[in-house]
């Protein structure tokens, strides 16, 4: 019979401090200020606004029938759709045989941490999960600091200097890029520098491309094309295909790390089985490409592009220090430029930042404390989300690729996110200034 008391305390150790998930906390709580009325413009969870692809949906829609349990890691037919469209877009050289398919990324990368014995090296700030993750199984976290005047980006100096006190320890690290929270993305030369400190110190790279697709000009670069035998690839249908609640993401290893995909496959046949059947028939449509993938992508990076140019101008012409995005849909915005009259409210760090705004405006977003940044730094993640992007699509086609977005279509079309920051503005110009304090 176990000990109770020490299943108890392992618990408290590892997983009864911590809270929900932030992003589905805001989520949650969005929703319920919604119900009681409130206004609520919903930049907390970054879940795409687009639908998913027509003929994908048509693809799920004729194997709803489908009831069996599949292999461990994936339909085989799925496996091969991945890895060739890895061949096809980026030129990687992958085998079915290297991929393995889970219920959502975010469960791969938990399996990954559970079955592999290392430090965790983590850029801040960094999404939300991968942090708790690796509190909940026990692992050692190293944090890797990043530099807003370098848009948060890791350096190969920086990653250098972290390995060098201890040059043999095994280390993974997660790069996401272009990034969630902060939408920037790395050149080929930046890669390839990180790359070069990678093999030097054998650290194992998890190369998070989930916003891969959603790179504003379709030019995502993986670092494992500069080091192919220590980077497993990281994606699925959550962002670039509207996906989120379908939870089907894709890991794909280098054959030097088949072991590692092995081991993996172990711990999900006695966890979750298998992903779900109906949905990894469909998603060999999304893999597979053709005219309605790649003209919903073309349309997709548009309107995002110039959403995130009209947000960034106004934020900006307040005063804000941000430079413009190359992906995804989110912006870290700092407010340090306007603590002594954020002080003089009584607002000394993000968490409280984030509770005033949704307060007095509405505007609901997550604190920068949430993605690994010190709790007293006045830092916020925007997920600019909120609006209608079947509407948007449909009104971004009929306007020629070739030609530019018109400057007020975030205004007509995506107009939450709009009023959103211009009441973020319009609340930043009435702090106290020094006058009337």
């Amino acid at each position: 019979m176990p000990d109770k008391s020490a299943l108890t305390s392992h618990l408290n150790l590892n997983v009864r401090g911590l809270p929900i998930s932030a992003t589905l906390g805001i989520n949650e709580r969005s929703h319920q200020l919604i119900r009681e009325g409130k206004r609520i413009y919903k930049l907390g969870l970054g879940q795409s606004p687009f639908p998913v692809p027509d003929v994908v949906v048509n693809e799920l829609r004729a194997n709803a029938h489908q009831k069996d349990y599949l292999p461990v890691l994936g339909l085989p037919e799925l496996r091969a759709a991945v890895a060739d469209y890895y061949r096809r877009t980026q030129g990687l050289t992958f085998a079915a045989e290297d991929v393995m398919i889970g219920p959502g990324s975010k469960e791969l990368m938990f399996i990954l941490q559970l079955v592999y014995y290392g430090e965790l090296v983590i850029p801040t700030p960094s999404w939300v999960s991968y942090a708790p993750q690796a509190h909940i199984i026990g692992r050692q976290i190293k944090w890797l600091e990043t530099d807003a005047r370098n848009h948060w980006k890791v350096t190969p100096e920086n990653l250098e200097k972290l390995c060098a006190s201890d040059p043999d320890r095994p280390r993974l690290i997660i790069l996401n890029y272009p990034s969630n929270p902060h939408g920037y993305t790395y050149t080929d030369s930046e890669l390839k520098a990180i790359a070069t400190v990678t093999r030097k110190f054998r650290i194992l790279v998890l190369a998070d491309e989930i916003y891969g697709e959603v790179h504003f000009k379709g030019e995502q670069t993986s670092i494992a094309q500069f080091y192919p035998e220590g980077t497993i690839v990281s994606s699925g249908l959550s962002k670039w295909c509207g996906a989120g609640g379908w939870r089907l993401g894709t890991f794909t290893f280098p054959a030097q790390l088949q072991w590692l995909k092995n081991a993996m496959a172990t711990a999900a046949s006695e966890t979750y089985t298998s992903t779900s059947a109906p949905i990894q028939y469909a998603a060999i449509k999304a893999f597979q490409g053709g005219p309605e993938i790649e003209q919903y992508l073309v349309q997709s990076r548009r309107v995002l592009e110039h959403l995130a140019h009209t947000l960034v101008s106004r934020l900006r012409r307040q005063g804000f220090d941000i430079a413009p995005t190359q992906g995804g849909f989110y912006l870290f915005l700092d407010f340090e430029g306007f603590r002594p009259g954020l002080s003089a409210r009584g607002i000394t760090d993000s968490v409280g930042l984030c509770e005033q705004l949704i307060s007095e405006t509405g505007v609901a977003l997550l604190p920068g404390v949430a993605f690994g940044r010190p709790a007293s730094e006045l830092t916020v993640r925007i997920a600019f989300v909120d609006f209608d992007g079947t509407r948007a699509l449909e009104a971004a086609s009929l306007i020629p690729a070739d030609a530019p977005l018109p400057a007020d279509f975030g205004e007509t079309y995506c107009a939450n996110c709009v009023t959103a920051i211009e009441s973020i503005c319009q609340w930043v110009s009435e702090l106290p200034t020094e006058a009337t304090r």
